[in-house]
């Protein structure tokens, strides 16, 4: 059995300083989200064993976040997953991002969180997932919005077996469905 975790960067600035796409950064809407999204995860292993960062300044930013935030929420010190920038994830399509995926047998972890951008990480998220929570699935349909997260299980023994259309949907939350819980 193997878990995916597919996190979305979340919300930035409109312009970086630079000028430059790659290096914008979060907004304080966006820090709070990455917090929340994070918590959550805190408060709902399995913790991810090894971690796919974007290299975009965004992406970087929330997984820091998150990661301080899941750390935080949990009476224990979590395990610490492997961390690795890959320049390959921004921007990239569903087909890189499973091409990512399968060569994440090297390390072999069974739990694997990537942390990138849309419209890649939404449409990757449609194409695995075949089953599981209906509720989700649907609202997934949508959008994946900023530092939203869609856990998929496998039941495969190593990434090179991820396919389209293989993956079962167990969660799909966001900071907005999460505030929206509290709410109510």
């Amino acid at each position: 059995m193997r878990r995916l975790m597919l996190l979305r960067h979340a919300k930035t600035e409109h312009d970086a300083p630079s000028g430059h796409d790659h290096d914008r950064r979060l907004d304080e809407r966006g820090r709070r989200d990455a917090a929340a999204i994070g918590t959550w995860i805190g408060r709902h292993p399995p913790f991810p064993d090894a971690v796919l960062v974007s290299t975009a300044v965004r992406a970087l930013q929330t997984w820091e976040i998150a990661r301080d935030a899941m750390k935080d929420a949990v009476r224990e010190r979590p395990p610490q997953p492997q961390v690795e920038l890959l320049d390959e994830l921004y921007g990239a399509e569903p087909t890189q991002l499973l091409r990512i995926i399968r060569m994440a047998e090297v390390d072999d972890p069974a739990r694997l969180m990537l942390i990138g951008h849309n419209p890649g990480m939404h449409e990757l998220a449609l194409m695995l997932a075949s089953s599981g929570d209906a509720a989700a699935k649907k609202s997934l349909e949508d959008n994946l919005p900023t530092a939203g997260l869609a856990v998929l299980d496998f039941a495969i023994d190593d990434w090179s077996e991820v396919a389209f259309r293989r993956g079962k949907l167990v969660r799909f939350t966001s900071p907005k469905l999460l505030k929206q819980a509290l709410d109510d």
